[in-house]
This record gives structure tokens, sequence and C-alpha cells, in this order.
């Protein structure tokens, strides 16, 4: 099996595009439009991207989306995307769209059983969490998401493994990223958000960039017609590579100017 191809698919992208093709650009927020920071408050996407982003707006035939494993609030909160741009957080089980500069929700109706068993396992975790400098916990409306990126290699050993064992409880699905573990109640994943926006905005191909081990989900889900880039380096179903966000920045700029945006 073959790696990745180098590089952003910025020719394929504008030739797709141009034989009128429609296209759902999507895109991970942290690692991917924003660098990775030690404070989840501070991560802001780069300026280059933001400008990217608008320009890409106006391109016939392009829908937008950010789909993130944040918290809706927070990731609306942050993210600086044009309105019409589709706002996708906890890993697929929260929706929005940015409009007149507002976030836009779609609501999530959680059974009790569900939001029970969330509380039971985000109460487990902060007991355990709650003595150790550097990790934190947080709270969604369809999961709870313990954060180790700043305790000590310990302590967040420890952590990840309590909560791996959370996750093998009935009706719990974990994801194990980049120093988090995710314990959802609900069977959703970044995949199965990009299959319901493929359905509902009628585009004939995806492009998903993410850099993380959840955003591997998405890869494996997508088909051939589809356009998968990673961001950064390590093991990947993606068949595209880039090495930064701020080469993924340079490259949506790059694709604006070969669609020949504004």
């Amino acid at each position: 099996m073959t790696g990745p191809t180098a590089g952003f698919p910025t020719d394929e992208l504008v030739a797709r595009l141009r034989a009128g093709d429609r296209v759902l650009l999507a895109l991970d927020f942290d690692g991917t439009l924003a660098p990775l920071v030690d404070d989840p408050d501070a991560s802001r996407a780069l300026p280059e991207a933001v400008v990217a982003l608008d320009r890409l707006s106006g391109a016939s035939g392009l829908e937008l989306a950010l789909v993130s494993g944040r918290h809706l609030d927070d990731l609306s909160r942050l993210a600086q995307v044009p309105d019409g741009t589709w706002l996708v957080g906890s890993h697929g089980a929260e929706r929005g769209r940015r409009v007149a500069g507002a976030l836009e929700r779609v609501a999530l109706d959680l059974p009790p059983e569900a939001a029970a068993l969330r509380d039971e396992i985000g109460d487990d975790l902060d007991a355990a969490a709650g003595t150790v400098g550097g990790a934190r916990v947080e709270h969604k409306p369809a999961s709870v998401v313990l954060h180790t990126r700043t305790a000590t290699p310990a302590d967040a050993a420890r952590l990840t493994e309590l909560a791996l064992a959370l996750g093998e409880r009935e009706g719990v699905d974990a994801m194990h990223g980049k120093d988090v573990v995710e314990l959802s109640v609900l069977d959703v994943t970044k995949g199965h958000a990009l299959a319901d926006l493929r359905g509902e905005l009628e585009v004939a191909v995806v492009v998903y960039v993410g850099d993380d081990v959840t955003d591997e989900r998405a890869f494996v889900t997508l088909g051939a017609q589809d356009v998968t880039v990673k961001v950064g380096p390590g093991e990947t179903a993606a068949r595209h590579r880039t090495d930064s966000p701020e080469s993924l920045a340079e490259a949506l700029g790059a694709l604006a100017t070969g669609l020949d945006l504004p």
C-alpha cells in the first residue's frame, strides 16, 4: 500500500469545481486550521486561513464546513468563518450554521437514558482527574472528554487507561486522540456527520482535512471520488498529506487564487 501524496490537491479541486461538480470542503479546527496550543481557549485559526476561507465562500458550487471534536458553542466562539459555513461539533453530535455572524443551531435531542449515562461517566472522570494537575474534564451535551495535554506522562497514562475502561461500558463509544479521550453516549463520528452533510447539500465530492486519530474515522468512510488530506506526520488513510496548518493555509489561499476569487 502506497503512502499519501505530498501536498494539497489544489489543481484537482480547481478542475472539479470548474467542471461543475458541487464540492463540500470540510476541515478540522485544532491542528488543522489552528496550530495546537496548550490552552484550548487560546486556539485560533491562522490569519491566512481566515482570509482564504472568506475568499472561498464566494466560490460557485463550494460548501464550507468545520468538523471538530469541540463543543459547538466553543467552536463557534473561536472559529472565524464566513456566513454560510456549517459548524459540526462534538465529533458530529452537534451541528449548526453561521448565519448573519451568529450560530444558528440545529437542536440535539438526547434520550434520558443516554443523558443519565453521560452524567455517570462524567462524575467518574471528574473524581479521577480532580486532584491531578494538568488534567481537565470537559462536559459536552452528548459526551465527556478527558484532556491530558499538560499532565505529567505518568498521570496522563493512568487517567487515559481509566477513561478507556469507562469507554468499554455498554452504550459508550470511546475515541482516543492526541492527549484526549472522548466518551460519547451517541453513536456519532465525523464520518457520519460528513455523510449527513453530503446528502443534505447534494454534493458530488467531499474534501476532508484533519490531523488527529479521530479524523481517520472520517477518512476511511469517504469514497474514491472524494479527497482526504492529513495535516502533519503519522500513519493515515488519507490520500494526500500537507505538513502543517501553515502549509494548509497557504494551499487554501492558492485554491482561492486558482478559482480567480478576489
